[in-house]
């Protein structure tokens, strides 16, 4: 692995703006779409970009690895955030995210999102969301959650805003007539010998219009494909969070960072240690109408150790519960809400009340045993403020993008928020650009060894023993070994005999989740402090002197199939000018 020396990304002069040269082993396209615009994903920033897109005139496919409303906006329950109630303003608003992001929020970028939020959240209500409101004035009802100094959470449904939020999108993509491609895993960008970008190719699951592995020709592709929680054992993802975006970002030459910062949601109903797979989550809205941490003699832990007790920034309460569990020996905390009472419980929480009682827990009259997961990726593919990646016509939005919003900890309900309005700010951008056709797609040969389909359960493993919550530097040097050892033995029988796992959509998935692995290995091992929610114990403090800056990753096209680890100069992110400036006409 190269890492060079502190400087702005891209430094070393090495990499190109026609990517890597790595693809996926994956079957020649055998069918094709044009478009003047492909969106990955479903989600809210997904089908938000689609409908403006479309609306300017755009011809618009969206591209979805499930069905339209089977994506992580679905199962958001605690709501978005946005300055809306009366004495909230997006200043303050503004001062929450910061704090949460520890030191490493793009200020313009958490501008923006604060003061365009309200406005975004009052379009996606014209566009049919319906939010709970009070019955007495009409008002739209607003909770607290975590690092919220005001109630300013707008939710549907109790706790099912994600539902509410992705049926009102998918209805108004339906109604708008976009063409959608469903069930569809994609695979790798297409570019031209410039490496702008050319369209994507993907493969179709199962029998329907379209089948197996095709491209979506277009000038602007859009990467709104969610999170990579998947990664780990246990995670409030779904099945479908396996890191694809990004995956397929850094293929294509692009630049990720802030990859290390995975945020563990602090409460997820405890299923047993050996619990794999997708858990319920328990929304951190509970605390906020609240319900209390404690351990198992009912002592409330949280009391004391921050300002908000249990309602502090969540890489907080997430270390406070860990912290607990070590000094006990216990495998959980519970959340205790049995003073809420059976009403609020089936008005407010009815989903979270369903999950529960599914496992046997009644939190009407018991406490609910929790323990932190995996639940949401604040790096990713790193974006402009218009939402443009480091390769020429490649936005990404959503958990899948980097926008410098979340810094090192996401602060709660901040995600709906940050996918509707980065959505609308890259739609607008294509907006204003003047197409023209592309020139030819190069073929790349597929140059990367797929992973086996077993290799998943390894992966997680490996990533949830040595990358967890708590790191240090032997656990994450015992994953970094372990990872490099399934990378290296596929790559031996690729390059030595020439073979590679069958081509499918196990092996692909596997082989991105392999791929996000290293590269959150290699920069939680690079960041030698704890900040947000990355937390180092050999290294248990914030050091601002020489860890307040990002680290910019990608993949070399020169020093094969090797990450490059760049420390920024400072907390600002290098311009993405001028090898991402989107020109969509030749």
């Amino acid at each position: 692995m190269s890492t060079p020396g502190r400087g702005p990304a891209g430094s070393d002069g090495g990499d190109t703006a026609a990517g890597t040269g790595i693809r996926l082993h994956a079957p020649a396209p055998g069918w094709s779409l044009d478009a003047d615009v492909v969106v990955v994903g479903s989600g809210v920033a997904g089908l938000t970009a689609a409908l403006r897109c479309a609306a300017a005139g755009r011809r618009t496919v969206v591209v979805t690895k499930a069905r339209l409303d089977d994506g992580s906006t679905r199962w958001a329950q605690g709501g978005i955030a946005a300055a809306l109630g009366d004495g909230d303003t997006p200043e303050q608003h503004l001062d929450d995210t910061l704090v949460a992001g520890a030191g490493l929020c793009d200020e313009e970028a958490v501008r923006l999102l604060v003061t365009e939020g309200p406005d975004a959240v009052r379009r996606l209500m014209a566009a049919g969301a319906v939010f709970d409101t009070s019955a007495e004035t009409g008002e739209i009802e607003l909770t607290r959650e975590g690092g919220h100094h005001r109630r300013r959470i707008a939710h549907a449904g109790g706790d099912a805003t994600g539902a509410e939020i992705s049926r009102a999108l998918v209805e108004a993509v339906q109604a708008a007539g976009i063409e959608t491609v469903e069930n569809a895993l994609v695979l790798d960008l297409l570019q031209d010998a410039q490496g702008r970008t050319a369209g994507v190719t993907l493969h179709v699951m199962g029998e329907g219009q379209h089948d197996g592995v095709g491209a979506v020709h277009a000038p602007a592709v859009i990467l709104a494909t969610g999170g990579m929680g998947q990664v780990f054992s246990a995670t409030t993802n779904p099945s479908v969070s396996t890191g694809d975006g990004v995956a397929l970002a850094l293929r294509a030459g692009a630049e990720v960072s802030d990859l290390e910062f995975v945020q563990f949601h602090p409460t997820v109903l405890f299923l047993g240690p050996d619990a794999e797979g997708q858990q319920p989550l328990v929304s951190e809205a509970v605390r906020g109408e609240g319900a209390y941490l404690v351990d198992g003699d009912g002592v409330r832990f949280m009391v004391g150790q921050h300002e908000l007790a249990e309602l502090a920034p969540r890489d907080i309460v997430a270390k406070g519960i860990m912290r607990r569990m070590q000094e006990q020996g216990a495998q959980h905390m519970y959340l205790d809400a049995r003073h809420f009472g059976a009403q609020m419980w089936e008005q407010r929480f009815p989903t979270i009340l369903a999950a529960c009682r599914a496992h046997g827990i009644d939190p009407v009259t018991e406490p609910i045993p929790v323990a932190p997961a995996a639940h949401y990726a604040s790096g990713g593919v790193r974006t402009d403020l218009h939402g443009r990646t480091t390769v020429r016509g490649l936005y990404a939005c959503g958990e899948v993008a980097c926008t410098g919003v979340h810094g090192a900890n996401r602060l709660a309900s901040n995600s709906l928020l940050e996918g509707l309005v980065f959505a609308e700010r890259i739609a607008d951008d294509i907006a204003t650009q003047r197409y023209g056709g592309n020139g030819p797609v190069v073929p790349v040969p597929a140059t990367g060894p797929l992973q086996p389909a077993g290799a998943r359960h390894e992966i997680q493993r490996i990533m949830t023993d040595g990358a967890g919550v708590l790191r240090s530097a032997a656990s994450l040097a015992t994953a970094a070994e372990a990872l490099e050892a399934l990378y290296a033995t596929a790559l031996n029988e690729l390059d030595a005999h020439g073979k590679t796992a069958e081509p499918g959509v196990d092996t692909w998935e596997a082989t991105n989740l392999l791929c996000v692995a290293r590269v959150l290995v290699a920069a939680a091992q690079r960041r030698e402090e704890t900040r947000g929610c990355h937390w180092r114990e050999d290294h248990p403090d914030r050091d601002d002197a020489d860890w307040r800056r990002h680290l910019v990753v990608r993949l070399s096209a020169t020093e094969k199939r090797a990450l490059v680890v760049i420390p920024t100069d400072s907390a600002d992110f290098p311009s993405v000018h001028p090898l991402s400036t989107p020109s969509l006409e030749q």
